[in-house]
């Protein structure tokens, strides 16, 4: 491993070894310790069942998702190919598929964000175009955006009974299927990576699917705090929906109250250090901004305790910058994950 990456897996001095207030992933719903690796699996498998059964159900995962090539050429060192890509059985989106020149087969990462231009280095937002940088480094990518076009109000298959977190969740299922299927992919190297909205989408499809060999979350929050706005999984497109209850978009207060699957997973002591803990022991960096300083490492610490019950000390890792915005140097920490871990 790079010594650049070494740095990174590792907290600082002045945050090493403390765990915060956060719930051990490593003890069982009965008190009981994890003490082998056959004991996480079964945490594993409990947390899992928890989680999946408060967020709701997914419908059925698509073996081969359809995919529509509307338009492709050729742009620098890759072939850009619009596409419309199928994301659940009653649902389609348009977005890209860069190729690499050459045969492969390559690695692979999608990038999901509120649209795929963003990404792909089409919409003005240079530090936000993970996939354009990626490919140009001999990745293929998929980009896609919101389902339905706007992040606030997501368009739910009419089979999902999930909250629409999940449901992002399950169109990365999808999503890691459409690249795998591709001739010039090798389906056991694709991460998935995504900044703020994207992050939080990014958490939720890595680790609740499995076949994602490594993902980084850019900015996404990743702990719960009521007093970050942007950490705002409270709201109803994210795990706050209630259809018979109506929240305005905002903090937590008493008149605007927690709802959905967030206030039970609250009230019950869950908290995304558990989930997170699913990723174990695949690798996983968190670019952090405003919403994830140096004191999130109390909850990497706890994290990383399962990792090393696995014998992995250096597959957790977390950069730091002031503003919630990607940096250069941020996004070069990005790039040099992958291209250790998938190249």
């Amino acid at each position: 491993m790079p010594e650049s990456l070494q740095a990174i897996s590792k907290p600082p001095a002045e945050w090493e070894g403390k765990m915060g207030d956060y719930k051990s992933p490593l003890i069982f719903k009965d008190g009981r310790q994890v003490k082998t690796a056959d004991d996480w699996q079964q945490r594993r498998a409990e947390i899992l069942n928890d989680w999946q059964t408060l967020m709701g159900a997914w419908p059925a995962v698509l073996e081969k998702p359809k995919v529509e090539v509307l338009e492709s050429k050729p742009r620098e060192n890759f072939t850009q190919q619009k596409v419309r890509v199928q994301i659940a059985p009653d649902q389609q989106v348009d977005g890209y598929i860069l190729l690499p020149e050459g045969k492969g087969p390559f690695p692979a990462v999608f990038v999901p964000f509120y649209e795929p231009e963003t990404s792909t280095g089409l919409g003005g937002k240079p530090l936000r175009d993970f996939a354009y940088q990626l490919t140009k480094r001999g990745f293929v990518s998929l980009s896609i955006g919101s389902p339905g076009g706007d992040a606030r109000k997501p368009v739910l298959s009419a089979e999902a009974k999930c909250q629409p977190l999940s449901y992002l969740g399950y169109i990365s299922a999808n999503a890691w299927q459409v690249l795998a299927n591709l001739p010039q992919v090798d389906a056991k190297r694709i991460g998935i990576v995504g900044h703020s909205y994207g992050g939080k989408w990014s958490m939720f499809g890595a680790c609740l699917w499995d076949k994602y060999a490594c993902a980084v979350w850019s900015d996404p929050g990743i702990a719960f705090d009521e007093t970050r706005q942007s950490i705002n999984y409270q709201e109803p497109w994210y795990l706050g929906l209630d259809p018979k209850v109506t929240r305005k978009p905002g903090l937590v207060t008493a008149d605007n109250p927690r709802t959905g699957v967030y206030k039970t997973l609250i009230e019950r002591g869950h908290d995304l250090v558990e989930f997170q803990a699913l990723m174990a022991p695949r690798p996983f960096l968190v670019s952090g901004g405003a919403e994830d300083p140096p004191k999130r490492w109390t909850v990497l610490n706890q994290v990383r305790a399962v990792y090393h019950l696995l014998g992995h000390d250096d597959r957790v890792a977390m950069t730091n910058r002031e503003k919630h915005d990607p940096n250069e140097e941020s996004n070069a920490a990005i790039y040099a994950f992958f291209e250790h871990w998938l190249k």
